[in-house]
């Protein structure tokens, strides 16, 4: 299975609070006007110029275990490792909300306009974790209407980079997925072009396999812990 979604708008549109949170600024602190003004003009440049769009390819266990080992640079012991042996689908991702919101952070940046280009740039990251979000729920319902039996199964996602896959894991997986048919191009260092893409696999089965506790080596190094949150969505919604 091959499919290009094209993502609605109303799907990756931002909400003001979590844009702000990606720029430190705490849940519910009140702005000065001058603030909020500029919020609402990168939320407002950042619609005008997303344009959403992401690519699904399944593939079978033994071909992700080919793709997953990469050069052979992932940590020793990982999640995904243990993950994806025991995941009943995979499926290979990438989405990104276009090469024009890019462009035009780096076009403000160069312009000295950092307050508007930090705040297109937070926007943007949110718009495509937000698209992201939206082919991980767009493959768990493809499992839902092929039939598979209902109850606790859950998808995620996970991505080369984080998590102890390496992020040249990404030379692998776009050789297969080639993503090039959405406009996403990979440079010699591994990062995405346009930057703000997301690459991955998403791995569905019975919930359980994604409940990994949080003791990896790595996972000391980690602020965010972003995957907690997302376990538990995943498990609370599963069917």
């Amino acid at each position: 299975m091959r499919e290009v979604v094209h993502i609605p708008a109303g799907e990756v549109r931002c909400a003001p609070a979590d844009v702000l949170a990606l720029q430190g600024v705490p849940r519910g602190a009140r702005l000065d006007g001058r603030i909020a003004a500029m919020l609402s003009e990168g939320i407002s440049l950042y619609e005008s110029l997303a344009a959403p769009a992401g690519v699904l390819e399944e593939v079978d266990g033994g071909e992700f275990a080919e793709i997953y080992a990469g050069a052979g640079k992932n940590e020793p012991r990982t999640p995904l490792a243990l993950i994806h042996p025991r995941a009943e689908r995979l499926c290979l991702f990438a989405v990104t909300v276009g090469g024009a919101v890019s462009r035009r952070i780096s076009e403000l940046f160069q312009e000295q306009e950092f307050a508007l280009g930090a705040m297109l740039d937070a926007a943007a990251s949110q718009g495509a974790e937000l698209a992201a979000a939206y082919l991980e729920a767009c493959y768990g319902r493809r499992d839902a209407e092929s039939g598979a039996p209902a109850g606790k199964r859950a998808f995620l996602r996970y991505s080369p980079g984080y998590c102890g896959w390496h992020v040249s894991g990404q030379k692998r997986l776009f050789a297969r997925l080639r993503p090039e048919e959405i406009g996403i191009t990979l440079r010699e260092s591994c990062l995405m072009e346009p930057l703000k893409s997301i690459s991955g696999v998403i791995a569905g089965g019975p919930a359980g396999i994604h409940d990994f506790e949080n003791e990896f080596p790595f996972c000391a190094e980690c602020k965010g812990k972003e995957c907690r949150a997302r376990i538990r969505r995943a498990l609370a919604n599963e069917r």
